[in-house]
């Protein structure tokens, strides 16, 4: 990661400025193979999707990015994605490339990975949501487990050799998530695939059949849940969870703690801290498949699109602003795949960070509840970390 430029940018977003962007969410399509019982996106038309030489075109005129992450739908559903993620290295030169997976297609996903140019580093996140019964039936498919568990057997040996960091997403549905999370880490330590963990929430204006919809969270400390749990569920959860992350890398300890202890301080506490300043359009992007650039995970509205804009034109037009506009006075979110580049681009998370140092001072700030010491999303989901979340999705 650029390292002085990266701190030039968090001084500009702090002071208001528009920055370009670092990071960038490209969703290759909405089309996805799996059910699931958290998502309607299988159930949304994914038409006019860019081409190979649309995507060249766009990505020419973007500048280089820290991170880009390829998500879906089902992104391995594109027949064309090997394509797309060539043109995302060689273009936009990311320090690394995130890529979710359903995991389903599991001779492809090998065959990417054996075949991708290797210079980049990957991260692939496969969504697995408990053992055989329970995935299965959050993803609506009786064969989810068997080939989704396939794919992480294929590439858990392999991971040094294809360079990549493999990783487990598991979309926390229901109250039954606990003991799943206990199953799954077992069942996945002999492969030495960790288990990432996000909690679902209700609603999510990117994967809702709904035509540019808000969906964004009226107070900062509002969470809902897709799934029910009563105080002493979500307690014994988060001290699971937040235990589990301690024998990880430092940057991801850090990363899924800042998460945690958000969900922490709203769940228990109805209180929205941390809650960093959103970096939505502005050092983060988004991509729609058909080209359009939305505001954020809860706010599918167009700020422009791609295909036929230059990108000069969208990032620095009329139409942004008043999404930016909303942006500034958007009460916070706490969905991981906004809040981790918000905590990055905003200087958050390094704070954060700090204060966790500071004897008798907790990550999360004043308003949060002490975590034991050592970041939802539809689906599996900006550090070096494993990047998580829509409860599950990007």
């Amino acid at each position: 990661m650029r390292a002085v430029s990266l701190l030039r940018d968090i001084w500009r977003q702090r002071r208001g400025e528009v920055n370009l962007p670092r990071f960038l969410t490209y969703i290759v399509t909405f089309k996805c193979n799996a059910r699931c019982i958290m998502c309607d996106c299988w159930k949304k038309p994914s038409p006019d999707e860019l081409t190979i030489e649309e995507i060249e075109r766009v990505f020419r005129q973007l500048p280089r990015m820290d991170a880009v992450r390829l998500s879906g739908g089902e992104p391995f559903v594109r027949q064309d994605f090997g394509d797309i993620a060539r043109l995302t290295t060689t273009l936009l030169r990311p320090s690394f490339l995130h890529v979710t997976t359903n995991g389903f297609l599991t001779k492809r996903v090998v065959e990417f990975c054996e075949q991708r140019e290797r210079g980049t580093p990957l991260q692939l996140l496969v969504s697995l949501d408990g053992t055989e019964d329970k995935h299965n039936e959050v993803r609506g498919r009786e064969t989810a487990w068997d080939t989704t568990y396939a794919t992480v057997q294929a590439l858990a040996p392999r991971q040094k050799e294809l360079r990549l960091s493999l990783a487990v997403n598991q979309t926390i549905v229901d109250r039954d998530g606990l003991a799943e999370h206990r199953k799954l880490r077992a069942r996945l330590r002999p492969l030495g695939v960790p288990v990432n963990a996000v909690i679902a929430y209700d609603v999510s204006a990117t994967y809702s059949l709904e035509q540019e919809k808000e969906a964004a969270p009226l107070n900062s400390g509002d969470f809902t849940t897709f799934g029910k749990f009563d105080r002493a569920d979500a307690r014994e959860l988060l001290a699971e969870l937040e235990a589990g992350v301690r024998d990880r890398p430092w940057v991801e300890r850090l990363a899924k703690n800042y998460y945690f202890s958000g969900i922490r301080s709203r769940l228990l506490e109805g209180v929205g801290s941390p809650n960093p300043p959103c970096v939505a359009l502005n050092s983060h992007m988004r991509l729609f498949p058909n080209g359009d650039v939305p505001v954020c995970q809860f706010n599918s509205k167009r700020a422009g699109n791609l295909r036929h804009e230059t990108f000069a034109a969208v990032w620095s037009g009329e139409a942004i602003r008043p999404q930016r506009e909303w942006v500034k006075r958007c009460a916070g979110c706490w969905a991981e795949c906004e809040v981790l580049p918000n905590a990055l681009y905003s200087g958050d998370g390094f704070k954060h960070a700090l204060r966790s140092l500071w004897p008798g001072r907790q990550p999360g700030g004043s308003g949060a509840q002490a975590a034991p010491a050592p970041c939802a999303n539809r689906h599996p989901t900006v550090t070096a970390a494993p990047l998580t979340g829509v409860g599950g999705r990007d």
